[in-house]
């Protein structure tokens, strides 16, 4: 999801649900693939390169596509058919995952509220 509101919020907030939505998606198919021999888990992670970007105060550069959100292989042990999906792992995730991207469609919403409200809307 891209914001259209060219501020360091709005950017931040679209790149976290960029890698959330991600997050989402890997984490289906590792659920949808449990049974699957020789299947391999990946997760997600977006928020160390998040986090370096909104340290660094370059925000600009990571919606420009210089956030790294990539799709790694889990650590996971693999069981007798070689999978490694861990339902249990993967159902946590699934729900951690939504909470976040409930709380930040929220923060968007608020913040497009606030704006609204403050150019006099109705």
């Amino acid at each position: 999801m891209s914001l259209a509101v060219s501020d360091a919020v709005s950017r931040v907030l679209g790149l976290a649900l960029d890698g959330v939505t991600m997050r989402q998606k890997v984490t289906a198919d590792n659920i949808s693939n449990v049974d699957t021999p020789g299947f391999r888990a990946m997760s997600v992670d977006f928020e160390s390169s998040l986090r370096q970007a909104v340290d660094s105060g370059d925000i600009t550069a990571a919606s420009d596509g210089g956030l790294h959100v990539e799709a790694t292989p889990t650590d996971t042990p693999v069981g007798a058919n070689g999978n490694n999906v861990d339902l249990r792992k993967e159902t946590l995730s699934a729900v951690q995952t939504q909470y976040q991207y409930q709380m930040l469609t929220r923060a968007v919403n608020d913040k497009f509220t606030r704006l609204h409200d403050s150019i006099g809307g109705q």
